[in-house]
């Protein structure tokens, strides 16, 4: 999401008349979208801010305007005063008032009618709604980006229209929470929300997706990021029918225990969990699962987290994003007692990480000598081609030819527990 907001913020500055630059010691205006989903994330912004901050590495920064999540916190005020501007991303429309730039406002723009400056021609984000109300306790996200609104359909499907009219080859749909996507509850232009009649009759996610799937062009569809107890079977089904759409999903458990769930107010049960994977694949064989995990909340007990493991063993991820719990300030968790010490926390880290690359290479070794689709989205250090198939796994492979943003046929020559060695085979 700070991705997307990154690219309708230097939209923004682009139309006031800045220009980007290379070399941040250059610059006299800097923008930091910030996240405060862990405490080192926010760590790193204040080592930023107060390095940025040294006249004598940055002679010509006259402004630093922090944005994002962390802009909206008052402990983060408390800390630091040395950003200028605390800005709320949905203010972008009034950016000039904040840099005291003469312009008259267009009322009728809000955030999500600026058009991005896209970051590459091949890949781009599209956010269809923002906000969370689910409330899990660790998270600061519902207190930081408010209330759920969702992004008009019609101002979705035109951007994405755009982009295929443009060559991209991957889209992806952005939310806190995408499967919460309701068309009714939109952002007016002044930032409050009303009930709003939908011209093309889409009436939840799953009608969304189908309807940009059903798009004529050579694209991929993607989606970030869905919470387990609203995952329907018909977003599953829409899933399993429609080719564009990636066979990739992150399911984000957070925990394989049920108390701890409970304490995280997450609304679903491990069982449950379970059962919606089991659901995916066989609705759609051969999807990756990817998902995300807190280890050392408040009050987990090694039987708990020998839960988690557990779970980890049974399902076999093929990613995970492993997280040390952090407190953040103004959660109900804050109110728990952090007693897990940060060694127990890197040492059940540890014992998760050994469990996922176990089960990522055991996956990865059935894709030995099948030829898969991706897309090619970089060059390796040592100058290989890289790209992601459409499972989300990350591939390297050597050619002379400049394949950069296209679709290449690779055959599975080697497995790694985190990637994948291949070669060319239309060539």
């Amino acid at each position: 999401m700070n991705y997307s907001d990154a690219e309708r913020f230097a939209a923004k500055l682009d139309e006031l008349g800045y220009s980007e630059t290379s070399n941040d010691k250059e610059a006299n205006l800097i923008v930091l979208i910030t996240c405060s989903g862990r405490k080192s994330a926010e760590d790193r912004v204040y080592g930023a801010i107060n390095n940025y901050r040294k006249k004598n590495l940055y002679p010509k920064l006259k402004k630093i305007i922090l944005s994002g999540c962390m802009a909206l916190r008052p402990e983060v005020l408390k800390k630091t005063d040395k950003a200028d501007i605390f800005m709320d991303i949905k203010d972008l429309p009034a950016l000039p008032n904040l840099l005291n730039i003469k312009r008259e406002i267009n009322l009728d723009e809000d955030y999500f009618s600026i058009k991005p400056k896209y970051q590459n021609k091949f890949t781009a984000y599209v956010p269809i709604m923002t906000g969370c109300n689910n409330f899990c306790s660790y998270c600061i996200v519902p207190y930081v980006r408010g209330q759920e609104i969702s992004r008009q359909p019609q101002e979705i499907i035109d951007e994405v229209k755009y982009l295929i009219k443009n060559g991209y080859k991957e889209i992806i749909l952005l939310g806190q929470n995408v499967n919460s996507y309701n068309p009714k509850l939109s952002a007016s232009a002044d930032g409050s929300t009303e009930l709003t009649m939908t011209a093309s009759a889409i009436k939840d996610f799953p009608d969304l997706l189908e309807h940009i799937a059903k798009l004529p062009g050579n694209f991929w569809l993607r989606f970030i990021t869905s919470h387990p107890k609203d995952l329907s079977d018909e977003l599953i089904k829409v899933m399993a029918q429609n080719k564009k759409i990636c066979e990739q999903i992150n399911l984000p458990v957070q925990a394989g225990d049920n108390t701890i769930l409970k304490k995280m107010n997450r609304h679903y049960t491990v069982a449950y969990y379970k059962n919606l994977v089991k659901k995916l694949r066989k609705n759609i064989p051969g999807i990756a699962i990817s998902t995300d995990v807190i280890i050392g909340f408040p009050g987990e007990t090694k039987k708990q987290f020998e839960n988690t493991a557990k779970l980890f063993k049974e399902i076999k991820f093929d990613m995970a994003y492993i997280n040390k719990y952090s407190l953040r300030e103004g959660t109900a968790a804050a109110r728990l007692k952090d007693n897990i010490s940060k060694a127990e926390k890197v040492k059940r880290a540890a014992v998760l990480n050994k469990i996922l690359r176990a089960s990522a290479l055991e996956n990865n070794k059935k894709l030995i000598g099948k030829e898969l689709e991706i897309l090619v989205d970089n060059k390796g250090r040592k100058g290989d081609w890289v790209g992601e198939s459409r499972t989300f796994k990350i591939i390297k492979f050597k050619s002379d030819k400049n394949l950069l943003g296209k679709f290449v046929k690779i055959k599975i020559l080697k497995a790694e527990d985190f990637g994948l060695i291949g070669e060319l085979t239309n060539k």
